[in-house]
């Protein structure tokens, strides 16, 4: 064809399909793992799956893809690469007849160590056991509860009641919660698609809880941050005497430290919100209905998920809320001590002011006196050519002559000296002018 096509179009029709739901019957046993890793790990953790590939002699993808999903015998494996966590999920089809849900593990024949050696740090790992409903949802619960070791069950009826789900969101004694789908009248395909968003929600609930010890952690220091900040607005507003040095540099302090904790939570607060949307909408969904006795999984996921979620999102609230605090005493600080420069200034422009003053008072005597000065040597000097003409012949009234000579000689260096005065009182006015036009065009070209 001719046509001119995108160079990910092929890619992007892919994308739809890189996470396929899968198909489980029943019976089946599955563990599911999500393993919070950056990408260095993810890199290892590549090389460590084709360990696994190897001891079961089939050969290793060759490329790392987004989802990577092989059927070896009784056992599928299942990686999927997520933005902050690699999700792991082995599915065992090869039950023992009369096994209990939690008797056999999804994954049995993995090799020594294998499990183990995952690059990372495990943030989710939970059994998940799928059986055939056998009868009365009363006479079974209390067998569905010794499966859970006695804990409170929460359970639910999905998918307009053809499956029953049971599980106690904790922890029991080998480290690993546990989820139990009876299930009465699905298809393969739709328990794969339950099992799957069975696995999501419990994998994105906690991620979504990683970012509430760095809440709590970061809500006392704020509220002390908070506190110290009032007290000194309300100094600042009672225009009390204090030493802005001291206070701007408290302020930089905190907020550095404002900081600091925005660039350790903004992203961590980001994911837990996208995180929880993504619990709540796979929990809708799950279209539960109410079992008899007990909470659904949605009523208690929603019941404490959602503060955890609120606390997060009121932290980084705040974090925002005290670095526009901040800035604004910042702003006040900085404006303050440009009033009280100005005002120095202002000071020492009018002490310069009476200092020029007195300058020019003094240099006025000094110019009386230097006229009087200068007029006494130029009279002398008059004096002695008029005594050497009188010496050559030259017969005229010497005190006469040197008399007039007196008043036109001071006369005369009165008048020169003012008009010196004259030519640079005018450059200082010219330059005064200058620097006021100047001055003007600067503020036109600010504002």
């Amino acid at each position: 064809m001719s046509m001119v096509f995108h160079p990910q179009r092929e890619a992007l029709y892919e994308e739809m399909h890189s996470r396929p739901f899968q198909v489980i019957p029943s019976p089946a046993r599955v563990m599911h793992l999500a393993v919070f890793c950056n990408d260095a790990q993810r890199e290892e953790q590549f090389e460590h799956l084709k360990i696994l590939f190897n001891a079961f002699d089939v050969t290793p993808p060759e490329e790392d893809e987004v989802c990577i999903q092989y059927d070896l015998g009784g056992l599928r494996i299942r990686r999927e690469k997520h933005l902050e966590f690699t999700a792991y999920t082995f599915v065992n089809f090869d039950i023992p007849a009369g096994a209990g849900p939690f008797d056999v593990s999804g994954a049995p024949p993995l090799p020594a160590g294998w499990l183990e050696a995952i690059p990372g740090e495990v943030v989710t790992a939970f059994h998940l056991a799928i059986e055939e409903s056998t009868g009365d949802d009363e006479a079974m619960l209390p067998r569905v509860k010794s499966f859970f070791e006695g804990m409170r069950l929460v359970g639910s009826s999905p998918q307009q009641g053809d499956a029953r789900v049971w599980t106690t969101l904790r922890l029991h004694s080998d480290g690993f919660g546990r989820f139990l789908i009876c299930n009465k009248r699905m298809s393969d395909s739709q328990l794969g698609r339950l099992a799957q968003r069975i696995m999501e929600i419990e994998t994105y609930r906690l991620m979504t809880l990683i970012a509430l010890p760095l809440a709590r952690e970061c809500a006392p220091q704020l509220a002390s941050m908070d506190r110290q900040l009032a007290n000194l607005t309300h100094r600042l507003s009672e225009n009390a005497e204090i030493n802005e040095q001291e206070v701007l540099s408290e302020l930089t302090y905190m907020a550095a430290r404002v900081e600091d904790y925005r660039a350790k939570t903004t992203f961590r607060f980001s994911a837990t919100q996208a995180y929880h949307e993504l619990v709540l909408k796979r929990l809708v969904e799950l279209r539960e209905d109410e079992v008899s006795g007990h909470l659904t999984v949605t009523e208690f996921l929603t019941r404490r998920l959602t503060p955890a979620v609120r606390t997060c999102q009121s932290v980084g609230e705040r974090l925002e809320d005290m670095s526009k605090r901040i800035d604004r005493v910042s702003d006040m600080m900085r404006t303050r001590v440009e009033l009280s420069i100005q005002a120095q200034n202002q000071q020492l422009l009018a002490s310069m002011d009476r200092r020029s003053k007195i300058q020019l008072m003094m240099q006025h005597t000094v110019e009386g006196l230097s006229v009087a000065a200068i007029s006494y040597y130029a009279v002398g000097l008059i004096k002695i050519m008029m005594d050497a003409a009188y010496d050559s012949g030259l017969s005229f009234n010497k005190n006469l002559a040197l008399g007039v000579a007196v008043p036109l000689v001071i006369s005369g260096v009165w008048l020169a000296t003012r008009k010196i005065h004259k030519h640079f009182l005018a450059l200082a006015k010219e330059q005064r002018d200058a620097d006021l036009a100047d001055e003007k065009i600067r503020n036109k070209v600010k504002k």
